[in-house]
Formats: structure tokens, C-alpha cells, sequence
């Protein structure tokens, strides 16, 4: 595999992983990152958020290989390092939301090569988790999965799903599904730089949104801003086919934040009573990104992940 760069702040403590390029089947170029254990008693397949990138999840990789599992993570096609969609590369877009399946793949033959440590897990963080539930239907191979505030239905406030889509589709059919839909989060800019930190929807530590406020200042170009209407439209249509297919056989446990206001709760809800082995961690207080929250919620969702890890 050839090697791709992966970037550290200055005074960052974490080890750098191993990145690498991939390459899907119709051609898009994808960065992926290995973090290795060692003497690993497992291997974490961890998917990724909607305008995340790998070294974003360097804590948590840490935090994973301390705990005796290998980590591999991936930038979605069309964010981070992986080629854009699109000449203006700020949209968050993406042709097909069964396009991502094709970055799955790539990442599961990488994982092959490089011989990760079994049993493998599945971590999915917000789209990561839409991604995921949808590579769990297809057969993804992994022995229990974790999804933290998973993409199984969008928080639209007061907007109704049909007329959401519907805007989606005419912004399409008017030659504008590429621009960036209003109210999905940093219009142009990333979220850290365009958001106060009181403001802010994703942690309520102020140590985590600092090092994601310097990290995209430091690396512009691995950021994105809102998600294009054609990404919007392309995810309402997912997460509804989703809530119609049968829960996968296979150990499960979902963490929710009571301060969630970017996914669904219901859609988590739902999914959860409809899968027979499954655990749904309600986190009091927690908003989007429980994996960089305060400590005290940080250990919430790592017991309860942890234990599924082991339970297999």
C-alpha cells in the first residue's frame, strides 16, 4: 500500500498511525490510517462522522491500542484526504449514499492485507453509524458493533421529512444540488471555526473543542463545511431505507446524549427496541460527540463499549 501523510499538532501526544492510499472501484483515491496495538486482542473497524478525518480520532486510537486493539479508520470519499466529489470542495457531497459501501471495501481487503488481530468490531460515529448499519446488512464481517449517536434519522427541527427531501430534489433539479444546504453547519467554513464554543453542538469539553478548533485552523484543506442539498437528500433516502430493513444478527450497543440535537432520537429509539441483542446507553448530559466529551461522559460510553467488545 502506499503511503499517504497523516499530520500531528506540534505538541500533539498521540503516536502517528500508518496512513495509507486506497483505491475504489470506479477510480476515487481514499486515505485510511492504521493504529497498531502490538499484542492486539482484537481490531476496531472505526467509521468516521460527516466532515471528520482520520486524525481526528488519534485520541481515541490511543485510547483503543492501551486497551489491546489495533484501530483502522478511513475518510469517507469526499472529506479529509480522500478526493473531493466536486470542483468546489467545500460541500460536504457525495453522488450515491451507496457509494460509501465502495470506500467499505477498500477498507475491509486493507484490513485483510495488513492481517488485523480477530475478532474485528465495528465503531461508527454519526454517519459512520448510517454507514455502517448499511455495511452490517451487506455482510460486513465483525463480531459486535458500537455506534455513538449513529445517523439512523436527521434532527430536521421543525421541518418535515417529505418537504426536506423535496427541497433537496428541486435544489438538484435547478443545478444547485452541489452548493451547500442551509442550516447543516458551518455554511463554507469547518464547524469549529464557523461555532462559539457555548454555542457549540458537538462536546462540552473545552480542552477537546480547542484541539478541533486547532486542528482546523492547522489543516484547512482535511476540513469541509455544510453538506451539499444533494448529500441532504441522498441521506433522508437512506436513513428511511434503513428503518425498514430487519435488525442484523449481531451484538449491539447504541449510545444517545441527552443534549442530541443533530440526529434522531427516535430513529435510535426505534432501531434499538427492534434489535433482539441490543443495548441502548442513554448518556445524561452528553451532546453529539461522546468520544470527545468530558471525562466523566468519555467513561459512560467507553465502559459500555468495551463490554461489548469483550461480551464476544
Amino acid at each position: 500500500m502506499e503511503t499517504a501523510p497523516f499530520h500531528r499538532l506540534d505538541d500533539g501526544p498521540q503516536a502517528p498511525a500508518r496512513a495509507f492510499w486506497l483505491r475504489a472501484d470506479d477510480g476515487v483515491r481514499l486515505r485510511a490510517a492504521h493504529w497498531a496495538a502490538g499484542d492486539a486482542r482484537g481490531s476496531v473497524l472505526l467509521f468516521p462522522g460527516r466532515t471528520e478525518y482520520v486524525e481526528k480520532y488519534a485520541p481515541v486510537a490511543a485510547f483503543l491500542n492501551a486497551e489491546g486493539f489495533d484501530v483502522i479508520a478511513i475518510d469517507w470519499r469526499g472529506q479529509g484526504m480522500s478526493d473531493r466529489l466536486q470542483a468546489d470542495p467545500r460541500p460536504g457531497h457525495v453522488g450515491e449514499f451507496a457509494d460509501y459501501q465502495r470506500d467499505v471495501i477498500e477498507l475491509m481487503v486493507a484490513a485483510g492485507d495488513l492481517d488485523l488481530p480477530k475478532p474485528w468490531h465495528l465503531l461508527g460515529h454519526s454517519m459512520g453509524g448510517c454507514i455502517g448499519l448499511c455495511a452490517l446488512e451487506n455482510g460486513l464481517p465483525v463480531a459486535s458493533a458500537v455506534f455513538s449517536a449513529p445517523m439512523w434519522g436527521i434532527n430536521l427541527r421543525r421541518l418535515n421529512t417529505g418537504i426536506a427531501t423535496g427541497i433537496a430534489y428541486l435544489a438538484g433539479r435547478m443545478g444547485r444540488g452541489g452548493f451547500a444546504a442551509p442550516g447543516t453547519g458551518g455554511g463554507a467554513s469547518a464547524y469549529p471555526l464557523a461555532e462559539s464554543f457555548n454555542a457549540n453542538l458537538l462536546t462540552h469539553d473545552v480542552d477537546e473543542w480547542a484541539r478541533l478548533l486547532r486542528e482546523a485552523a492547522a489543516w484547512p484543506d482535511l476540513t469541509i463545511g455544510g453538506a451539499s442539498f444533494d448529500w441532504v437528500g441522498k441521506a433522508l433516502n437512506e436513513c428511511s431505507r434503513l428503518a425498514r430493513i430487519a435488525a442484523p444478527d449481531i451484538p449491539m450497543t447504541v449510545s444517545l446524549g441527552s443534549e442530541e440535537k443533530i440526529i434522531s432520537h427516535q430513529a435510535i429509539r426505534d432501531r434499538t427496541a427492534n434489535w433482539p441483542d441490543a443495548r441502548l446507553l442513554l448518556i445524561e448530559g452528553a451532546r453529539h460527540e461522546v468520544m470527545m466529551e468530558t471525562p466523566d461522559l468519555k467513561r459512560i460510553f467507553w465502559q459500555g463499549a468495551l463490554e461489548r467488545f469483550a461480551g464476544v
